[in-house]
């Protein structure tokens, strides 16, 4: 008889579907939730984490971390190749393959997410389909960003995407022309949004803009389908001549070296992420799927007011960020830094070159570790 704990994030959509089918697993094994608020899942250290539970939700870009110091276990230690072909040609956008390193996946996704825009139905009646409309928006004081946490960090890879750029597949983190274009743009963005907004993480945004009336949109924020509502519609991200720009995010489920899953533990893991759970349990119990086979269920879409059909094209080509040691702590370093130059406190220019230093380390770190390994 084993008690598993797992650690997940302290939100309906990181919790509820967890907890509800949580509990007896059978064969006297069973399985119970505690939470974290949304800033230790973005950021807490992994290892740490890892020696307290036998299952964590976490982010991809903790993968890093995690392998370096050995702290979870491959998926593929732990079900069959045939199962795990399933999974993968049934997960939408890069959800599965933002968690697969050196020909070997370590987490199972349970929930897709990435950045699209939010809007107030009633202050912004279409989504803003390019920058210059999201900017026009931004001129009548109806915009918010998201700038707390990682998130000012994020945005800017975001946008910088959509104008050409693919962060951290050169030597430099960034085309620096792109990136100065997109700082640029997330400053006049961000330029008359409602005091207090800057400090709000996506749940406080939203919370926000449901509930005050005082946003009317915000161009790139991580969706939500707990939000979307006869008040609140979800639509893609803005795109640059076509190409829209958005970073994955989502949750996957990772075992931990220290726990030793049993059967039953494994087909509770299995059961969530069948395409019967994924369309019918995890929606109903506010969570938000990973499958493909939900995001274009009419009816689950009908249910969540078109959240999948509006943002389905959005996370289909959504960026998946480095995933090195050392990551976690380097983007909420670049976020504060982004911060600082949205706000006028310091040059764009000055930024950037942070930026890419503290960038060109983490890196240079991680090939060592990899050179010693």
């Amino acid at each position: 008889m084993t008690e598993y704990v797992g650690l997940t994030w302290d939100h309906p959509r990181g919790r509820a579907a967890l907890e509800a089918a949580a509990g007896d697993l059978g064969s006297g094994d069973s399985l119970r939730w505690e939470v974290q608020p949304l800033e230790g899942f973005e950021s807490a250290p992994i290892d740490d984490l890892a020696r307290r539970y036998d299952l964590l939700v976490m982010d991809h870009p903790h993968l890093g971390d995690a392998r370096q110091h050995d702290s979870i276990r491959p998926i593929d230690e732990l079900f069959d190749a045939d199962q795990l072909r399933e999974w993968e040609s049934a997960a939408v956008g890069p959800s599965i393959t933002s968690y697969r390193m050196a020909d070997r996946l370590w987490a199972l996704p349970l929930d897709a997410a990435t950045q699209v825009s939010a809007r107030r139905r009633d202050l912004v009646l279409d989504a803003p389909s390019t920058w210059d409309e999201a900017l026009a928006l931004a001129d009548r004081g109806l915009v918010a960003t998201s700038l707390a946490g990682p998130h000012a960090f994020v945005s800017l890879c975001s946008i910088a995407v959509s104008l050409g750029d693919s962060p951290g597949a050169g030597h430099d983190l960034f085309d620096r022309g792109i990136a100065r274009r997109a700082l640029d743009l997330l400053t006049r963005l961000s330029s008359r949004a409602p005091k207090g907004t800057a400090a709000l993480n996506p749940i406080g945004l939203l919370d926000r803009m449901r509930d005050r009336g005082d946003i009317g949109c915000i161009p790139l924020v991580y969706g939500y389908v707990n939000y979307s509502s006869p008040v609140l519609a979800f639509g893609p991200a803005p795109a640059h001549d076509g190409r829209s720009g958005s970073t994955i995010g989502g949750t996957g489920i990772a075992v931990t070296r220290r726990s030793e899953p049993s059967a039953a533990l494994l087909a509770h893991l299995r059961m969530l992420l069948s395409e019967e759970a994924q369309r019918g349990f995890i929606p109903t119990h506010s969570g938000q799927p990973s499958a493909r086979a939900a995001w274009t269920d009419p009816g689950v879409d009908a249910a969540a007011h078109g959240f999948y059909s509006a943002t389905l094209s959005t996370i289909e080509s959504s960026w998946v960020r480095p995933r090195v040691p050392g990551y976690i702590p380097f983007q909420a370093e670049a976020s504060a830094l982004v911060r600082s130059a949205v706000d006028g406190s310091r040059s764009p220019e000055g930024v950037l070159d942070d930026i890419e230093e503290r960038f060109a380390a983490v890196i240079a770190a991680a090939t060592e570790i990899e050179e010693n390994a």
